[in-house]
This record gives C-alpha cells, structure tokens and sequence, in this order.
C-alpha cells in the first residue's frame, strides 16, 4: 500500500514525487516509456528558471536522478486499467497490481504529427510541436506554421515577434480560433509579416541535415508549390494521454477537469501536466501542478488517516 501512486514520469510527476518523497511518503512512479515524457524531444529550453540554455533530455535527466535519490520507487510498466473510485485505489500494468491511498495522474498530452515523410527525421533540426520553446531559435529567419485553431493562431502572433516572415498554413479558408485573435493576425498579415497560405496542406518536408524547405499543396487550384522555411511549428491538436481512467471527469477537449489544488472529481486522485486542463502547456507549469498536487495529496493523508 503506497501513499501515493504517480501515473507518468514527465516533469509534473516528477516534481510531485520529489514533494511526496521530501514529506516523507512512500511513492510509486509507473512510466510505460521514458522519463520525461514530451521533454525528451526538446534540443533548446531557455526558458525554465536557472537555466540559460538546456536541452530535454540533460533536464529530464536530472530530475529522475533527483527522485532515484530521494528514494521513490519506479517501475517501467504500462498502466492498462484503474479502479480510482474506491478508497484503497488499484492501479492494474502490464506486469502487476498496486494499490495506494492517492493517485496522482500526469500522463501528458501527444501532439498530432502530420504523418509526413521526413518529419520525425527533422525533429530538434527546423520540425517542432512549440513554438513558445523552440521559437527563439530562428529569430529573423523564415519559419512556418500549420493549423488554425487558438494553439496555432497564437503561436502565430508569437513568432511574428521572432522571425522575419511567418507562413500560415492552413487546410481550409477559415479559421476556428477566437476571433479576437484571428483578427490580430490578419492585421499582421496586411503588414507583411504573417503570409496566408489557406485551403493548404504540407505534402513534404525537404532538407538535408536540417529543414530548409517544405512542399505545400492547394487543394483549389490542385498544384503544389516550396516554401523555404528554417523551422515548421506544427499545431494541429493536442491528445490527453487518458484512454485508462475510468470515472475521472474531462472537459469537452478530453483533458482531465481539476480544480486549483489539481484535485479531480475523484476522492483521492490528482492530475496535472498537460494531461489537465491548464492555460498553459510548459515544463514549469507542469512542475508547479506537481508541487500543488503533493501538497494537496499530503493534506488528504492527514485527514484520511
């Protein structure tokens, strides 16, 4: 019996393990992959707090160190089902059976790929799913991006900050992010900074060690045409990693629904990271929800003795 099982070994979980561990409870961490999670794919951070520059892995890195350290237990196991809705909860994986008095979940959130030849091959080299972490690495250079929902329109408006000209790519002629802000963009667009590229798909990503072009195809007029572009932020969709979790309330998004101690509708069990549904999708923000959750887990323990 555990005080406290953390489903996911990305920054949230970890910072909640360190809490948890630091208040002296027992922890299990479960990860079916990597520690890190979505970290790990990250060449730059220059924005998280006392370091100038760091790339995902060394941070990822770390932090598992300092939780190995701190004593908590891990296992590599794939969680297949839970029964959170009872006061002893029961996590099931792919190797076993644990039970805990608390569940803190902070499986994060996979971006949707454009499925494109290339794409993965240039991932950290010009391919990137953030632009608020990647984008100040192509300050003054030619970048794209694709999609037109809020993520991608305000990631638009971001980089026109940044870089030289931002491409808009997107499949249809209409936007569905708020107005306010597609407003914004097109007055950047009338300056010249933001170029339209609508009722558009990317068909291909070209370079040789990095990105240096792309292939966009007009589904109106049927023809294609190349872009030179350093760097393509995609920003077509977010998926919650909650397939699993049975009875824990999502929002009409399908992120986990949690209050501002990341306590769900669920007696017991917690979410944070990206797999909640925060305003923001950062690694410090994903540590914040870790540090709230061991709090907030720490003061049920005392009154659920």
């Amino acid at each position: 019996m555990y005080d406290c099982i953390i489903i996911g070994c990305g920054p949230s979980g970890m910072t909640c393990a360190i809490y948890l561990k630091r208040a002296g409870k027992s922890v299990l961490v479960l990860e079916k992959s990597m520690p890190g999670g979505q970290v790990v794919l990250t060449k730059d951070i220059g924005n998280y707090p006392a370091f100038k520059n760091v790339d995902g892995v060394t941070l990822a890195t770390s932090m598992f160190e300092q939780i190995k350290e701190l004593g908590a237990e891990i296992k590599f196991e794939e969680v297949i089902s839970c029964n959170l809705t009872s006061k002893e909860k029961v996590v099931k994986t792919n190797k076993g059976e644990y039970t805990a008095k608390t569940v803190y979940v902070s499986t994060g959130a996979y971006v949707k790929p454009l499925q494109v030849e290339n794409e993965k091959k240039f991932i950290n080299k010009g391919i990137s799913y953030c632009a608020t972490c990647d984008g100040a690495l192509f300050k003054g250079k030619d970048v794209a991006i694709v999609g037109g929902g809020n993520v991608s329109i305000e990631d638009c408006i971001y980089l026109s900050n940044i870089a030289k000209t931002v491409y808009l790519i997107h499949r249809r002629d209409t936007f569905t992010a708020d107005e306010i802000s597609v407003q914004k963009v097109r007055e950047l667009e009338k300056e010249g900074i933001v170029k339209f590229v609508l009722n558009s798909e990317v068909v291909g990503i070209c370079g040789e060690d990095k990105l240096e072009s792309i292939v966009v195809h007009n589904k109106i007029t049927d023809t294609t045409s190349a872009i030179d572009v350093s760097a393509l932020f995609i920003a077509i969709g977010r998926k919650p990693d909650t397939g699993f979790m049975l009875g824990i309330e999502l929002d009409e998004k399908g992120y986990i629904k949690v209050n501002d101690q990341k306590q769900t509708n669920i007696s017991g069990v917690f979410a944070g990271g990206d797999v909640s549904n925060g305003i923001l999708k950062q690694i410090v923000t994903a540590c914040s929800d870790g540090a709230i959750g061991a709090s907030s887990i720490v003061k049920y323990l005392a009154q659920n003795k």
